[in-house]
């Protein structure tokens, strides 16, 4: 059975790693080949950016795995009679370092701010003994991730060592870097974590432990920023419908 399609502009998206054994032993595969890889976590947000952006879709369709950051995604999968399980981005970063230590597979963090990443990796080296950070990057504000500006940090990236890259630009830049990045640079695996290493930095705070359990985060979040985050998740509702619709298609 194939995995959980969606369509946007034009292009379709597929949550091809139903779990994380799935994900993680098609990476050891890649690790143990050398052969990069571009790796993205879609929510409702990301949909919604893809129908507006054909670039953001184009990337998206351009990545080799994709899995569900968020429960929405999750439950259209369980309508579709193809399930898949939740792993958000920020929840892989330090799982994933976990596997380059013991693939002994050196690491790069690209975005965020350098305090951030400074942060970051003292924890992620703190709680992964082995783990080789040999690359930090902060690109300027207005970082443009299909520039000539962003081609020379793709090449700083490769010369680093680096087997393993954690973005942290957002959305849709970071998907858009790693899809030119998995062309440009074959040997290196991208990972678009969003927030997630402002969250080991402290430099963002994530939704308690029971909020998540209860799949309000999204509510938790609106709350600390109704202005920014409001418009965002009303989107997203109006875009439901149109799913279940196509998730129901699927069965």
């Amino acid at each position: 059975m194939s995995g959980l399609i969606f369509k946007a502009n034009g292009c379709e998206i597929t949550v091809n790693m139903a779990d994380k054994a799935a994900l993680f032993a098609a990476l050891r595969e890649r690790f143990a080949r050398g052969q990069g890889f571009a790796l993205a976590t879609l929510n409702l947000d990301h949909l919604v950016k893809m129908s507006r952006l054909q670039s953001f879709a184009q990337a998206y369709a351009a990545q080799d795995f994709v899995v569900a950051d968020g429960n929405p995604v999750v439950w259209l999968s369980r309508l579709a009679r193809r399930p898949v399980s939740l792993l958000p981005g920020s929840e892989l970063v330090l799982p994933l370092a976990q596997l380059a230590a013991a693939q002994q597979v050196p690491v790069a963090l690209f975005g965020a701010s350098e305090r951030s990443l400074a942060r970051a990796a003292e924890v992620l080296c703190a709680k992964v003994p082995g783990l080789q950070i040999v690359c930090q990057i902060a690109p300027p504000m207005g970082f443009d991730p299909a520039s000539p500006a962003a081609v020379t940090q793709l090449d700083a990236l490769a010369d680093s060592g680096a087997g393993l890259v954690f973005l942290a630009l957002g959305a849709p830049k970071q998907e858009v870097f790693a899809a030119i990045g998995r062309s440009r640079t074959p040997k290196l695996g991208f990972v678009s974590v969003g927030a997630g290493l402002d969250f080991l930095s402290g430099a963002q705070q994530r939704a308690p432990g029971w909020v998540r359990w209860l799949a309000l985060e999204w509510a938790w979040r609106a709350a600390a920023a109704p202005l920014r985050l409001g418009p965002r998740y009303a989107r997203c509702l109006v875009i439901l419908p149109r799913l279940l619709r196509e998730a129901l298609a699927l069965r």
